[in-house]
């Protein structure tokens, strides 16, 4: 070996180990253009159940999986089961039924148990939650597996949404969300947002220029809402028979939809002036015909994470009235795309319902600005955003709650 060989070996012996990449240079490399090409992971999605029955959390979900898995990755989901696990599985998602009763504690130790042997034959490089049980199921679960635990926050409102801090990142489905749970304890540094979309969903099949079936009495007031007094069903009804009885007699409001307090519901229609005008045409698997047709799109929410609907009504066209409540702002960008409205106030929700339907010039332009920019309303950007906070959360060495120290 020539001596400035042999340099070149002993320096090689005696050069200091090189130091540990930094967490910042280890997220840079695995959130790179190339990373996000080649990688695939395995990934678990935790819920209560996969039915079709109008809950935003589970339609977030499935549209999440199904696109994951046609991107590559392997993709499965645990639960109690429903209408979706046919959807999931033509999109290659695999559904294990594995029950999360929280209420039932016999039930949910067996729940428990299949999750772990779950856990143990699947191996999963992430495990999505997207509620509170299958959070802390896979929190406690992971003491002796190696997978990153990611929760998704979508009821904010809820008290124990605060339960969903126990993931290593934790998704906020609007910036609001993200601000309220911290203010409830979850580190900020834990905390990420990804706006909830729709648009594109494997659950929507596409809808053919022209196609309609169905033909609603004009001037139309429409909303799509679960029936519970938290989505403003009550001060819709009222605002609208105020806009009926002094305005628009002609006007008919479709209110679709199902839940508890439907009969209530039904009840103050029949009560107030031109209740004859208000039609409930119940849960709808794909409201997209009567968005098309509405001359006004209504969303009286007093609280609202981030309403799947908005995208939806964006698409279609509709001129918006809503609600400046939880993360309807952003997805009407900040009144950009539709007229905001304090929340429970009656006067101001059926003032601006009235404008729309008056003035025929104002509402063709609140239906321009609601159709544009809505690339970011996609699925695809959602599944993107979380595919980097699953990359994110595996780049780094160790959270404070590892078991692997």
């Amino acid at each position: 070996m020539s001596a400035h060989g042999y340099a070149d070996s002993v320096a090689e012996e005696i050069r200091p180990a090189a130091k540990p990449r930094s967490r910042i240079s280890r997220m840079e490399e695995i959130l790179s253009p190339s990373s996000r090409d080649t990688e695939s992971m395995k990934i678990l999605h935790l819920a209560n159940h996969c039915d079709e029955i109008g809950n935003g959390i589970m339609n977030v979900a499935v549209d999440i999986a199904c696109k994951q898995a046609r991107l590559g990755h392997r993709v499965a989901f645990a639960s109690a089961g429903g209408s979706y696990v046919e959807l999931l599985r033509r999109h290659g998602v695999e559904h294990f039924c594995i029950e999360q009763p929280w209420r039932r504690p016999i039930a949910l130790m067996i729940g428990a148990f299949a999750l772990r042997r779950l856990m143990i034959s699947f191996k999963p490089d992430i495990v999505h939650a997207h509620m509170m049980t299958g959070a802390v199921l896979a929190h406690y679960l992971r003491r002796s597996a190696s997978y990153r635990l990611i929760t998704t926050v979508h009821n904010e409102w809820q008290r124990s949404a605060i339960f969903m801090g126990v993931g290593d990142l934790v998704i906020a489905v609007s910036d609001q969300v993200r601000e309220r749970m911290h203010n409830r304890g979850i580190p900020s540094d834990k905390l990420r947002v990804v706006r909830n979309a729709t648009l594109g969903s494997p659950r929507r099949p596409a809808i053919e220029a022209g196609h309609q079936t169905i033909i609603l009495d004009r001037p139309s007031v429409v909303t799509v809402a679960g029936m519970c007094y938290r989505k403003g069903i009550a001060e819709l009804i009222q605002a609208f028979s105020k806009v009926a009885s002094e305005a628009h007699p002609n006007a008919t409001l479709y209110i679709a939809g199902d839940g508890p307090d439907r009969k209530a519901f039904e009840a103050l229609a029949a009560s107030v002036p031109c209740g004859d005008r208000i039609r409930f045409v119940g849960f709808l698997r794909d409201p997209r015909p009567y968005l098309a047709q509405a001359d006004v799109f209504v969303l009286a929410s007093r609280s609202d994470p981030s309403p799947l609907v908005i995208p939806e009504a964006r698409e279609a066209g509709c001129a918006i009235v809503a609600t400046a409540v939880g993360g309807i702002p952003e997805a009407l960008e900040h009144g950009r795309a539709g007229v905001l409205v304090p929340p429970e106030d009656l006067e101001s929700l059926a003032a601006n319902i009235c404008y729309l339907l008056s003035d025929p010039k104002e509402r063709l332009l609140w239906q321009q600005r609601s159709c544009e920019n809505l690339d970011w309303l996609r699925v695809d950007r959602a599944v993107e955003e979380t595919l980097a906070i699953y990359r994110e959360s595996r780049c780094c060495d160790r959270y404070p709650d590892d078991p692997r120290g």
